[in-house]
This record gives C-alpha cells, sequence and structure tokens, in this order.
C-alpha cells in the first residue's frame, strides 16, 4: 500500500510533482486564507489526480472550511473531509483533526485554539485504533522548529504517546520535512514550502515498511 503525503501548498498545487499512490493525504493549507474559490480549485486539482482514494484536512490558512464545516465536504467533494472524524481505507482507519495552537499575530488563525484545556479537548476525540492520525499542526518536539522558536503542541504529543497511531502526519512548520521514528510511531511533515520559495514533491510512503520511496518525481 502506498500513500502520497503533501501539505501547505498554499495555492501552488498545480506546481508541485505528486506520485502515483493507492491512497492521497493531504494536512492542510491549500489556500491563502480567502475565499471558496481557493477550495474550489483545489477540489478541482484534486480531481484531476488519478488517485483512488483521497483524503484531505483543513489547516490555519483554510478559513472558508473553518468558517462553514457543513459545506466543507460539498465544496470538497472529490475527497473526504476530516474534521474531527475517522475514515476507514483498505482496512486502514485514518483519523483527521485540523486544530493547531494559536500561532503568531501575523499568521492566517483558521483552526487556532489557545493552549491547554481547548486543544486537549480536541485531542481527546480522537479514538483507539487509528493507524494514521492526520493533523496540520506537530506535536510538540518532533519536526515542530521554526528558527528558535519550537510551535508544537505538548497536548498533541501525549495524545499520540497514548493513542500509539502507526503514523502521525502533519505539516504547518516548512522549516522541517521528513520522517522521524519514535516509539511505535512514525512522525511524517510532509510540508512542501521549502526556503525561500523552493517548492518540494509530495512524500510517497511504503505503509508496511514504513519507508519513503522515490516517487519519481523531479
Amino acid at each position: 500500500m502506498k500513500i502520497a503525503l503533501f501539505s501547505d501548498t498554499h495555492a501552488l498545487h498545480g506546481r508541485i510533482c505528486i506520485p502515483n499512490a493507492d491512497i492521497l493525504i493531504f494536512a492542510g493549507d491549500m489556500a491563502h486564507c480567502r475565499t471558496a474559490r481557493d477550495v474550489a480549485d483545489f477540489n478541482d486539482f484534486l480531481g484531476s489526480l488519478p488517485h483512488r482514494h483521497k483524503v484531505v484536512v483543513g489547516g490555519n490558512h483554510d478559513h472558508r472550511l473553518a468558517r462553514d464545516p457543513a459545506m466543507a465536504q460539498t465544496l470538497l467533494s472529490k475527497a473526504v473531509y476530516l474534521l474531527d472524524r475517522a475514515v476507514t481505507v483498505a482496512g486502514i482507519t485514518i483519523y483527521g483533526a485540523p486544530w493547531q495552537p494559536t500561532f503568531n499575530d501575523r499568521a492566517c488563525d483558521a483552526f487556532a485554539l489557545p493552549r491547554g484545556k481547548a486543544l486537549q479537548e480536541k485531542w481527546a476525540l480522537i479514538p483507539a485504533g487509528v493507524d494514521i492520525l492526520v493533523t496540520h499542526a506537530p506535536p510538540a518536539g518532533i519536526l515542530d522548529q521554526d528558527g528558535p522558536v519550537a510551535h508544537g503542541c505538548a497536548d498533541l504529543a501525549a495524545a499520540v504517546a497514548a493513542i500509539r497511531p502507526r503514523y502521525h502526519v502533519f505539516g504547518h512548520i516548512h522549516s522541517h520535512h521528513g520522517l522521524i521514528r519514535c516509539g511505535s510511531t512514525t512522525y511524517i511533515n510532509c510540508n512542501v514550502q521549502g526556503e525561500n520559495g523552493a517548492l518540494r514533491s509530495a512524500l510517497l510512503l511504503d505503509y508496511e515498511s514504513g519507508a519513503l520511496l522515490d516517487g519519481g518525481c523531479p
């Protein structure tokens, strides 16, 4: 089972190389804090891809999804949109949650909550038995450093440690990218925005082995 993983396209999805896979997972930030047209463009992009199964989670720039949760799945008709819920695909249970700690005064703040009780309540919704947890935010201490500041969520880290999904997929922090194994969970920051405007390809994960594969992208 191969899974393509990416996040943080910020309206540049048409320039990202997406390897073919059985499942496509997007971990948030498709747009730039704007309109339903941004979501429609991303939905059209998803519809152009050959992946049989597509899963989307929102991010702090995806205000249109946050403003109208009831309409979000309709807007994203070419994928399964996960907002505090799970879907099982080919026997793999995937749970999605878009929340993240309030970032900074300059950041867009869709799905942003203050640290502490508000976020704890969201992470408490994650059920046992999840194979792939998809959040926009990283857990504290894992691929979450941006310059001198670590932006990960300690309560999310505690929830992941308790639930022990096989994979935790996220984005949000552009200065890190790749895979780290810690205990029984493999953590993957799949953002595609590099330094100085450089764009990365989506990652290609072999679900069974836990290895990142060459997706054939330049």
